[in-house]
């Protein structure tokens, strides 16, 4: 399919076609595809639950409020940040940097862009995305207010707006899962409505672990699609300047 044919077949699914299958191993690969999605500074900040089990289906299901397209779902994967691993995520990103370099750039420039590497993902990254009960964040809007004072400077660097940056990512990856899916002839539902506390206890996620968004998957049932499809006016979007 095309880009535009695969954007015109994915729509939310609420009822899914219980005498169809899928194919774990195609499920996997959507998401290994929205590995491929951005994220800020490279982060990958976030993580997914690919949940086959019959029996934790069931349970997710029920904390979805028995939604009918979570009741129908042939699998469900869960997107979940995890700010929590900023340290880890920055080293990995300063060693493969460093790496990267030495291998492609010009001797007389490596040591001045291992050095700005080591700078951003040594020291700015492990900044920005630290947290303390919100007083780290207090501290970054100060610090920006002033720096602002004299040239351009990123002023979203609050606690709450690094969790809004997180977020942000996994929901590039979660859209791209879900385009794979629909290339592959699989339908999904970004599903909203769930009990976040009975799903984190059902998947026994790490406490800085947070719900991004919960993937139900299967294969249409004729009505499983709600009517056409409703969207504004494109030009309540679209601003030329």
């Amino acid at each position: 399919m095309t880009l535009s044919d695969i954007l015109h077949h994915r729509r939310a699914v609420r009822n899914f076609d219980p005498d169809r299958r899928l194919d774990d191993q195609i499920v996997r690969r959507c998401i290994e595809q929205a590995v491929l999605a951005p994220t800020s500074s490279n982060m990958q900040l976030w993580e997914a639950y690919h949940v086959t089990d019959p029996q934790l289906l069931r349970t997710l299901a029920h904390a979805c409020l028995d939604q009918q397209t979570a009741r129908t779902a042939r699998q469900m994967v869960v997107f979940v940040t995890r700010q929590d691993k900023y340290r880890t995520h920055a080293k990995a990103n300063l060693d493969q940097s460093v790496d990267n370099i030495r291998r492609t750039s010009p001797a007389e420039k490596q040591d001045k862009r291992i050095r700005r590497m080591t700078i951003y993902y040594g020291r700015i990254m492990p900044f920005f995305y630290a947290r303390f009960f919100g007083l780290l964040g207090c501290f970054r809007k100060m610090l920006a207010l002033v720096i602002g004072l004299f040239r351009p400077i990123v002023r979203q660097v609050s606690e709450g707006d690094t969790r809004v940056v997180v977020h942000k990512s996994c929901a590039l990856a979660v859209q791209t899962f879900m385009l794979g899916m629909s290339e592959a002839g699989y339908d999904t539902c970004p599903v909203e409505g769930y009990d976040s506390r009975r799903i984190r206890r059902a998947l026994n996620l790490p406490c800085g672990a947070e719900i991004n968004m919960l993937i139900t998957c299967g294969i249409r049932l004729p009505d499983g699609v709600w009517g056409d499809r409703l969207r504004m006016p494109f030009e309540e979007f679209y601003h030329k300047i």
